[in-house]
């Protein structure tokens, strides 16, 4: 089994005359943080769209764990082991806590026994439990969604994706709109999540990206500019002109 759990060879797509992500390739190992940075505009979340199969690329290769998912409908990469959080919460607001992670867990359960009724659904339930212990949203299990802080919804929604088992998770801007409590709370958990699960993280707080990150592929323009440890993607000259805005 390799150690890269997704493998990005020359990604391609463009919106008109524009190149969107333009060749970009970079790979991210099994049970670490990989973070893409760059400027608004730079391509981020379309590369992120690609991925999980919300849009296909014209050009390139998409591998998990070494099958290639290129072009796959999102279904299809989930099933293969991708879960995404989005920069805009997708709950069920008008359902509880543990709800919306029973739902999310009711993949573990066999064939067959996917829609049971709530009580017989045994893995689905065990996996609800751990979920609300892990993420500390236990006293909350029957408050709905909607009713949750910005904070506690965020993390409900990374539980979400972590609540089916997935081999690579992606989330896309955790931490947008936090307090800064609810920031190193959440910088905590991300960190905690690889033990389980390959994380590629999109992410616009510096200091937070080089404090948690492994490994940090940088983006501009639709290219990618550079990729490496935090330490050495911030001393490289071209990100710190692209990025930080240093000449």
């Amino acid at each position: 089994m390799s150690n890269h759990v997704l493998d990005i060879r020359d990604l391609g797509i463009a919106f008109g005359g524009l190149k969107a992500v333009d060749q970009v390739s970079f790979k991210a190992e099994r049970n670490r943080i990989t973070t893409v940075i760059g400027p608004n505009g730079a391509g981020k979340s379309t590369l992120f769209n690609l991925i999980s199969g919300a849009l296909k690329p014209r050009s390139g290769q998409i591998l998990i764990d070494g099958v290639d998912l290129t072009g796959a409908s999102p279904a299809r990469t989930k099933a293969a082991g991708l879960s995404r959080s989005f920069q805009i919460t997708n709950l069920f607001f008008e359902l509880t806590v543990a709800e919306n992670l029973r739902m999310a867990a009711q993949v573990l359960e066999p064939v067959g026994r996917a829609f049971l009724p709530i009580g017989r659904s045994t893995r689905a339930l065990a996996k609800t439990a751990e979920m609300l212990e892990r993420f500390q949203l236990g006293h909350k299990r029957d408050e709905l969604a909607g009713n949750l802080s910005h904070g506690d919804q965020r993390r409900l929604e990374i539980a979400v994706c972590l609540a089916s088992e997935p081999k690579i998770l992606l989330l896309d801007e955790p931490t947008q709109g936090m307090s800064h409590s609810d920031t190193a709370d959440t910088a905590k958990l991300v960190r905690a999540l690889s033990r389980d699960v390959s994380v590629l993280l999109i992410e616009h707080d510096i200091g937070l990206v080089m404090d948690l990150s492994d490994h940090v592929v940088v983006m501009h323009q639709g290219r990618k500019l550079a990729e490496g440890p935090p330490a050495v993607v911030r001393a490289d000259p071209a990100v710190q002109a692209a990025y930080f805005g240093h000449h």
